[in-house]
């Protein structure tokens, strides 16, 4: 795609980025260029249109899409840009309610939780909740996680615990069962709501639903951020929730707001946290006179790949805004290479398709680099059976989803070795650590050293350390044991690992994990092999 200081922008992208006053809806395919039309637009209206950077909002949904327009927009303007508020929503909450938390009577210097977090303190707080149905006797703490899902959905509606009372109130002819579930996840939610208050802890849920709050009950603080914000422009707009939208509308009141809103109802992800596609559609509604704009050319694929994509999507009618609206949203290329037919490989299990796509890497890597190659999964858990498999060929790869961290084997790695440190008794933890292809210590002398742990009545690191101070002899230790099958090589492992351990046992004291697993990395000299990505 054209670099936006290019200037090498299409008609439909130019006419989007010089529309002048009014609301303003983009309707942008896959990698026709929405975030240079974004950028481009903030900087036609500081440049061309004088307004102040500090006049214009800009909202999208992630850090790194925020990061990045901020990027752009920097190197766009001559002498960047100062005081202008691009953020993500929950970014944006956050900076107003530091600010005017006070007049809902919120503490100002409140701690956001994170989910694990919410859970502890929903935990500690447990038996406030006068729970019942949601507090079974074998297993109390069963439904917590799925409350607090719950309640954050709630929010993102737009459901107060008043609203949410009101509801349960209506519920009429319902059974009484029923009914007493609705009245615990009432009283639940509004206890919840309490303890965070008193205790000046938001979740981000809150950052939104508080500051709905506080533009509602104080009319005088909306009306100085309505006259501040001149322009306001929503990235990702398909994947805004009720809350999110009717924020929206507080400061850019319909029907005639200078409000620029991008989407495309073909890449909502976020449906699952609450994201309503129909709000592109309420849009139209609440803002009638607003100007369409539609992005088709794209700059990222093949006629080949867009056709195939199309075809597949069409079968989503008539719930689209193509359908709705009458539009057409076929992508045409702007690219000129090589088209290559789409291939459709089947399988009949997950782990035979993960075979196939690794065995169709190898075919390829005389042709193509290891790191030109990507395999897309629906979800996160959807990718072990691929890292399984291109492990076993021994293809590298690098896993990029967040979702997974703590389930990667070298953080496991990680884990297990913290946990030596902080418990040598912990069996499992040691027996991993052993276990690191990098130590090469055989199976065989696994299991002897197993073994005499288990004869000797002592844990696996204290074995381990018997076996360094006598030499790989443990019969001065158990003297009508025979002497373990430990090899030279295994024994002077053995030494370096227990001596690494009894030092950083010790740095424990003063110094941090991330510290301490740094020196692991370094003593060992894994920090080379992780880092050595071909």
């Amino acid at each position: 795609m054209p670099d936006s200081s290019d200037k090498v922008l299409n008609p439909e992208q130019i006419e989007a980025i010089e529309y002048g006053e009014g609301p303003l809806l983009i309707i942008a395919g896959a990698g026709t260029g929405k975030t240079t039309v974004v950028t481009e637009r903030i900087k036609y209206l500081i440049t061309q249109k004088n307004i102040s950077p500090s006049e214009i909002l800009a909202l999208t949904f992630t850090e790194k899409a925020a990061r990045e327009m901020e990027t752009r927009v920097d190197e766009a303007l001559p002498l960047g840009y100062a005081n202008m508020w691009i953020s993500t929503f929950h970014s944006f909450g956050d900076r107003i309610l530091r600010d005017e938390a006070l007049n809902i009577g919120l503490d100002p210097k409140y701690k956001l939780m994170t989910e694990a977090e919410s859970v502890q303190l929903f935990r500690k707080n447990l038996f406030r909740f006068d729970l019942e149905y949601f507090r079974p006797l074998g297993n109390p703490t069963k439904f917590i996680d799925g409350m607090l899902q719950h309640f954050s959905r709630l929010k993102d509606e737009d459901v107060s615990p008043l609203d949410y009372q009101k509801f349960m109130e209506g519920l009429g002819e319902t059974e009484e069962e029923e009914k007493n579930r609705y009245k615990e996840l009432v009283n639940a939610y509004r206890a919840y709501e309490e303890i965070k208050t008193k205790e000046s802890l938001v979740d981000f849920a809150d950052l939104i639903s508080n500051v709905l709050k506080l533009f509602r009950t104080r009319p005088k603080i909306l009306s100085n951020y309505k006259d501040k914000f001149k322009y306001i422009l929503i990235d990702e707009f398909q994947d805004t929730n009720y809350a999110q939208y009717a924020l929206i509308k507080l400061l850019a009141p319909p029907p005639k707001s200078n409000l620029t809103v991008v989407a495309d109802d073909n890449q909502s992800i976020y449906r699952f946290r609450g994201a309503a596609v129909s709000n592109v559609l309420q849009f139209i509604k609440d803002y009638p006179e607003a100007k369409n704009v539609v992005l088709n050319q794209n700059y990222r694929s093949t006629q080949t790949i867009l056709d195939n994509s199309y075809r597949l999507i069409k079968n989503n009618d008539p719930d689209t805004l193509e359908a709705t609206m009458g539009i057409s949203k076929k992508l045409k290329k702007t690219r000129e290479v090589e088209e290559k037919t789409v291939e459709f490989l089947m399988s009949e299990r997950v782990e035979d398709e993960a075979e196939t796509v690794a065995q169709k890497i190898q075919e390829l890597s005389d042709t193509y680099s290891y790191k030109d190659f990507a395999i897309l999964v629906r979800a996160n858990n959807h990718a072990d059976p691929f890292i399984k498999e291109l492990a076993r060929k021994g293809i590298p790869y690098q896993f990029l989803g967040p979702g997974m961290l703590f389930r990667q084997p070298e953080v496991k790695d990680l884990i297990a070795y913290l946990s030596v440190l902080y418990n040598y008794e912990d069996n499992v933890a040691i027996y991993r650590l052993l276990s690191m292809e990098f130590f090469e210590i055989s199976g065989r002398e696994l299991a002897t050293l197993l073994n005499f742990s288990k004869k000797l009545n002592l844990s696996l690191f204290e074995t381990c350390e018997k076996t360094v101070e006598n030499n790989g002899d443990l019969t001065v230790v158990g003297k009508s044991l025979s002497k373990p099958e430990i090899g030279e090589k295994t024994l002077k492992t053995l030494t370096n690992l227990i001596t690494m351990v009894h030092r950083h046992m010790e740095l424990a004291k003063k110094d941090t994990a991330g510290q301490i697993l740094y020196y692991f990395l370094e003593d060992t000299g894994l920090i080379k092999t992780l880092t050595d990505y071909k």
